[in-house]
């Protein structure tokens, strides 16, 4: 059965764009989700600034596309460039930042320019910025302020226009506390901040971008189109998802290399977690996610047979096996199908089950 389908304009998406220093990790976002277009407003409403921002998120939240997606809707004509402080090596983050001129230190054998030279006229985006070093924040604070750089081994400034996007998954305030980032900077860098939700908490975005990674991935491995069946789109939602879009794109992916069919089941998604946060046993889990899958298949089957009046039957085939399971108790068969007494005694006289009515559940054929 086909899952509803994503919002086209509503997904951003990288392929394509220009090449970066430190390749963007999330492949996607979408607004669908009402926290989510919520955000877009903001974005829509700080972009145009030249403000500095400060993304705050778990890991594989996607707050690089949300930074270029600023970068985008600011107007500003030259390029983005993304840069992760946590994998500069600590002694050559400030030529790595502001660039260096020949002979600087050992191995610099030709001036070069820092990323922020290279995003001038545009934005720099840095990720994971609290892992920067305290020696080195102090410097990003003074190249805020002056609005240039100097390159290691000079004392000549260069001017610069960047607009700077900085990105954290951990509360500055405490590493703050902690003495492993300035106050001042963090005043300089939160002047305009973008809370990204987690996806457990944009459980509306987690459909379209499934079927965003299906059919990237299913073209990537020359696959033909794949769908979701219900219970695996169930089973999606229910999911936390700790590691985010990340996660749910590494397990879209998956689930295409191991399914042998036309259709993602449950089966093929790789959620370790699962039973454990819905707190059930493992048993029960799978027991109902198989009978919903087997139910699914059945109703397939009578599909491409062409029943007639095949609602009717199945109502029927329902509301009689609710009724004999409770023993023909109507409060405990409308609590079990989820409708009002007077519901089921309707339904129950509509298939002539009211006065005794108690032969066995007929087979659809």
């Amino acid at each position: 059965m086909r899952s509803v389908p994503p919002i086209p304009d509503m997904i951003l998406e990288l392929d394509g764009q220009e090449a970066q220093p430190l390749s963007i990790r999330a492949k996607a976002l979408v607004f669908a989700d009402p926290a989510s277009r919520t955000m877009l407003h903001y974005l829509e409403r700080i972009a145009p600034s030249d403000a500095p921002v400060l993304i705050k998120g778990e890991t594989g939240t996607g707050k690089e596309l949300v930074a270029r997606h600023i970068h985008q809707l600011s107007g500003r004509e030259g390029p983005f460039v993304a840069v992760n402080c946590g994998a500069i090596s600590e002694h050559l983050a400030e030529a790595e930042l502001f660039g260096h001129v020949q002979g600087a230190f050992t191995g610099a054998t030709n001036s070069r320019a820092g990323w922020f030279e290279a995003a001038n006229g545009g934005t720099l985006f840095l990720d994971e910025i609290g892992d920067l070093p305290l020696a080195l924040q102090v410097k990003l604070l003074r190249v805020l302020q002056e609005q240039e750089v100097v390159r290691v081994g000079t004392r000549k400034p260069i001017p610069i226009n960047v607009r700077l996007v900085t990105a954290t998954n951990v509360a500055l305030e405490d590493a703050v506390r902690a003495g492993r980032f300035r106050l001042d900077l963090l005043f300089r860098l939160n002047i305009a901040d973008v809370n990204l939700p987690p996806l457990r908490d944009r459980i509306g975005d987690i459909l379209p971008l499934a079927e965003y990674f299906l059919r990237r991935y299913a073209k990537r491995l020359e696959l033909p189109e794949q769908n979701l069946s219900q219970c695996a789109v169930k089973a999606l939602q229910k999911y936390s998802w700790p590691g985010n879009i990340r996660e749910l794109e590494n397990v879209i992916h998956h689930a295409l290399l191991v399914s042998s069919d036309d259709e993602i089941k449950v089966g093929n998604l790789k959620l370790d977690r699962t039973v454990t946060e819905l707190g059930l046993p493992d048993d029960q889990v799978q027991t109902e996610y198989q009978a919903y899958e087997q139910l699914q298949q059945a109703l397939k089957a009578l599909f491409e047979e062409g029943e007639q009046d095949l609602f009717n039957r199945v109502e029927e085939v329902i509301i009689r096996s609710a009724h004999q399971f409770t023993h023909f108790n109507q409060v405990r068969s409308a609590s079990l199908l989820g409708v009002s007494r007077n519901v089921l005694r309707t339904l129950l006289k509509k298939h002539n089950l009211l006065d005794g009515g108690r032969p066995d559940i007929p087979r659809i054929r």
